[in-house]
Order: C-alpha cells, then sequence, then structure tokens
C-alpha cells in the first residue's frame, strides 16, 4: 500500500481529532531574511525539515521553532506566529526567540560539541562545559513554557524533533501528565560505552524517557538506547516489548525509519525548471562529453568529504584513462562555521580539492568542482539529474536522506548510487554500492565499478531502491509513528 498524504491527514482527522497537533524543533522550516530592504524566505536545506513539513501541511497545526532569520520577526504577528507556506498558508509557525548566548551555549555548544559528536562516533571528542549545559536546560524550558501555553488547556500530540530537546518531554509530562509526547530522535543513538563519558547522562535518559514514544530510525539505534538505560538508570526494561519503565512511567522504543515524498520529487524531476537549471549548470561548468559524479551533503565532519575526495585521487591514479572524461560535484551549505572542528574541516576540504586539482588539472578539465552555497529544490535536483553516480560516504549517519532523493529524482532509472554502509538508509537500499569510507582503495574500486556498470544492471538496481523509498515514503513514516501513539493512547 502506498502513503499519501490524504491517508495520514484522514488517519490523524479520524484517531487524533481531540488532539491539537504540535511539532517542535530547533530548525524552523521557513527562514525570513532580508535581501537588501526586501524580505526574503528560504527553505533551510535539512533532512527533518523536509520528512515533517509535508507532515504537518497535510493536517494543519503549529510547528513551534527557533526563529533564526534576521527578519523572522518583522513578519510574525503579536504572538510570534506566522502562517506558513508563505505563498499557500496551510499550518501555524511560531518563533521562539533565544539571546546570542543561548545559541552559542545551547546550539552550537551543548547541542552540537557534545551531544552530536558523542552520538556520532566519527573520532571527534565531546566537549562538555558546564555552562553550554546550563544553557541547554534553560532553553529547553523555555519552548517547554511555550508549548504548554500554545496548548492552553486542551489536549495535544507534542511531536518533538531531535537532540536539542533531551530534557523538553520531561518538562512537558511534570506539568501536563495527560499530554502525548513523542520524540523522534534524527541522529544515531551511541552504544553504552560511548554514552557514559557524558557527564549529565542519567539527566538526558531522564528527560528522554518522559517521552511516551521513542523514535529512532533503525532497531539497532533502539537496542542502543535500551542497553544504555539499562546500565545507568534504575529502571525496568522489558526487550521483548521494547519499553523502559521508570517511577511507573512507560516509554515506548521503536524504529520508525524516516523517508521523503517520493511522488512530489518524482514529479517535480520531471518539471521545465529542473530541464532548465540542468542545461545552465552544464554550460557554466563546462561538462558536455563528462561524466558526473555529484555529493550534496552539509560541510559537517560526519559526512566523509575528505575521504570521497581521497577516493576519487586513488581512482584516477589507478584508471588514469578517466583523467579529463570525469568530473565530480561536491556541493552543500557551510554549516556551523562558529565551531573550530567545523572551520578546520572546511579547510580540510579546501586544501585537499585544491591539492587534488592541482595534481591532475588538464586545459579546461578539473576532476573537482567545490559549489558552497543554499541551494534551492530544483538546484538540487538538477545536480542528481545531471549525475552519473551519486556519492554518499557519511562515516555515521542516522538515516541519510540524499540517497532517497537521488533516488526519487531518477524517474529514467538510472545513475548509481554509492552509500556508506554506516548510514540508516544502507539497510534498505540494497540496490546501492555499498562502500567503506575509510577503505579508499576499495572506495576506489566502487567508483569504477560504478561508472562501468552495464545500463541493464542499473536499471534493475534503480528499479528496485525505486520501489523500495515509492513504499515506505514519509507518509508511511508518519502513518507508523500515528498508529503507534494511537495503540497506547487506547
Amino acid at each position: 500500500m502506498i502513503y499519501t498524504k490524504e491517508s495520514i491527514k484522514e488517519l490523524i482527522s479520524n484517531k487524533l481529532k481531540d488532539y491539537k497537533l504540535i511539532v517542535v524543533s530547533n530548525r524552523e522550516p521557513y527562514i525570513h531574511y532580508y535581501a537588501g530592504e526586501e524580505i526574503k524566505y528560504i527553505i533551510p536545506a535539512s533532512g527533518m525539515v523536509t520528512a515533517l513539513d509535508p507532515i504537518i501541511r497535510a493536517e494543519g497545526g503549529t510547528w513551534i521553532a527557533h526563529g533564526s532569520g534576521d527578519a523572522d520577526k518583522e513578519v510574525v504577528d503579536g504572538k510570534d506566529c506566522i502562517a506558513v507556506p508563505p505563498d499557500n498558508p496551510q499550518y501555524t509557525l511560531r518563533r521562539v526567540w533565544l539571546t546570542h548566548e543561548e545559541e552559542e551555549q545551547f546550539y552550537y555548544g551543548f547541542s552540537n560539541e557534545a551531544l552530536w559528536p558523542l552520538c556520532h562516533i566519527v573520532y571527534v571528542k565531546p566537549k562538555f562545559q558546564e555552562t553550554d549545559w546550563l544553557a541547554y536546560k534553560s532553553v529547553n524550558q523555555k519552548f517547554a513554557n511555550v508549548i504548554l501555553e500554545e496548548v492552553g488547556n486542551d489536549k495535544a500530540f507534542v511531536f518533538i524533533q531531535d537532540y536539542h530537546f533531551t530534557l523538553l518531554p520531561r518538562m512537558l509530562k511534570e506539568s501536563r501528565p495527560d499530554l502525548l509526547v513523542a520524540q523522534f530522535w534524527h541522529i544515531p543513538w551511541p552504544n553504552r560505552e560511548a554514552f557514559r563519558i557524558c557527564p549529565w547522562g542519567q539527566e538526558i535518559l531522564e528527560g528522554l524517557l518522559g517521552n511516551d514514544l521513542l523514535g529512532f530510525h533503525i532497531q539497532y539505534h533502539c537496542n542502543n538506547f535500551l542497553d544504555t538505560i539499562d546500565r545507568n538508570l534504575e529502571s525496568k526494561i522489558d526487550y521483548s516489548k521494547f519499553t523502559a519503565t521508570k517511577g511507573g512511567k512507560v516509554t515506548h522504543v521503536r524504529p520508525f525509519p524516516i523517508s521523503i515524498d517520493f511522488e512530489e520529487l518524482s514529479v517535480r524531476a520531471r518539471s521545465v525548471e529542473v530541464e532548465n537549471e540542468m542545461m545552465r549548470v552544464k554550460k557554466e561548468l563546462g561538462l558536455k562529453n563528462q561524466i558526473i559524479g555529484v555529493g550534496l551533503d552539509r560541510v559537517d565532519y560526519t559526512k566523509g568529504i575528505p575521504e570521497r575526495f581521497k577516493a576519487i585521487d586513488r581512482f584516477l591514479e589507478r584508471y588514469p584513462e578517466y583523467k579529463g572524461r570525469f568530473t565530480f560535484i561536491q556541493a552543500g551549505t557551510i554549516s556551523r562555521i562558529q565551531i573550530d572542528d567545523y572551520r578546520n574541516y572546511n579547510d580540510i576540504i579546501y586544501d585537499l580539492m585544491v591539492e587534488i586539482n592541482h595534481k591532475y588539472h588538464s586545459g579546461r578539465w578539473t576532476p573537482l568542482r567545490l559549489l558552497k552555497s543554499h541551494f534551492n529544490r530544483i538546484n538540487i535536483q538538477a545536480l542528481y539529474r545531471l549525475s552519473d553516480i551519486c556519492i554518499v560516504s557519511s562515516l555515521h549517519d542516522g538515516m541519510n536522506l540524499v540517497a532517497k532523493e537521488f533516488i526519487a529524482t531518477r524517474f529514467d532509472e538510472s545513475g548509481v548510487l554509492l552509500l556508506s554502509r554506516f548510514t540508516g538508509a544502507a539497510e534498505e537500499l540494497t540496490g546501492s554500492i555499498q562502500i567503506n569510507p575509510y577503505a579508499t582503495d576499495t572506495f576506489a574500486e566502487a567508483i569504477k565499478a560504478a561508472i562501468e556498470m552495464p545500463p541493464d544492471e542499473k536499471k534493475k538496481r534503480m528499479q528496485r531502491m525505486r520501489e523500495q523509498v515509492l513504499e515506505h515514503n514519509v507518509y508511511n513514516w508518519g502513518q507508523s509513528i500515528v498508529n503507534e501513539l494511537i495503540k497506547l493512547d487506547q
């Protein structure tokens, strides 16, 4: 069965009709900014936004998030709300304002210098600063206050997103035990040995057990979480039901592999706008008669971009017949540049690109093109469609929606996906060529195998993956979570 906007709307309308729907995340789905004297908006490059926006559009409700754009305050009403999408309003975005210090310590500090590296096993040490932790607690409480104000005396289903709000579920339940609270954890959950270095681990685990339902992408992360609870808290773990009970409160832990709106992406990939953008990019970068590879990532040390460049270097060393014929486009936005590790990572990528291009450059041809910018959905789909191969080489990733977006875009049933075995998506996308980004030699061989794969084999693999993503789309993900909540509410 293929789930749609209409089916999830019907499910929520029928089964959760008495509940207000409140989505909570740090990142907002629409950011307003000044372009000269004019105010414009962008949709941030975010897997979480890609997945949730169509669901809340289908049902309506309120999305509460940090207002991060420099023009955000100019467009909200007296309650800090704006109807979105701006050109076709379907739900309410309520913005929460953070001070500069809160942003530095809550977001860049504890969330992204402590929890992010703690949960991704990529050998970047987490930094635990007490001032960051105190700001993290304070901002969680600030969001709790806004949510409780928004809910009023009504019944509500509060759907919290990600690692920025580990304390929020318990804060909400202490004030309103009748709220239905679920949280989806978009990144990996580490094993208990990795987690035990966190000085405030117990408070984080107790906060998360405020949820009625806690979702991860894959079963392995559910297992890690329950194992971490078992070793760190006085609680009862039932591995047959996948529940954790503390103080009589039961939290259900389940895997829900997140996905995308396959139909929308597949239809838009055929549009004139995408075709025109393909022609523009091809002309601007001089890609005529090139075999084209694409990587599309936020510039983050978990994404394995240097490992990707090193594999391309090794591929060109071993197979010089591809010199002058293969161009790889690495595109994406610069991210969290306020953090030292990200600034250094950005420099590493740039230096490596310069080194490799200097080594192979010939005439007008350079093997690596690095495009750092904000890309809208048309830009992204044009790059997917131009490519012969798409490389996702994350060192550790909860799911990775780039892989699924590439597949949805390839309605021509061509193109080959090289996918890190350390992504959650690797469990589902068995038609990809799976790689170990740390193993440069075999990675280079996988690039050659992808380029030289016979067309019939490419087609067979792509068909299989498209069927998988079509069936297990974002509405299937949302529907699975809602169905689980309905069971808990009965």
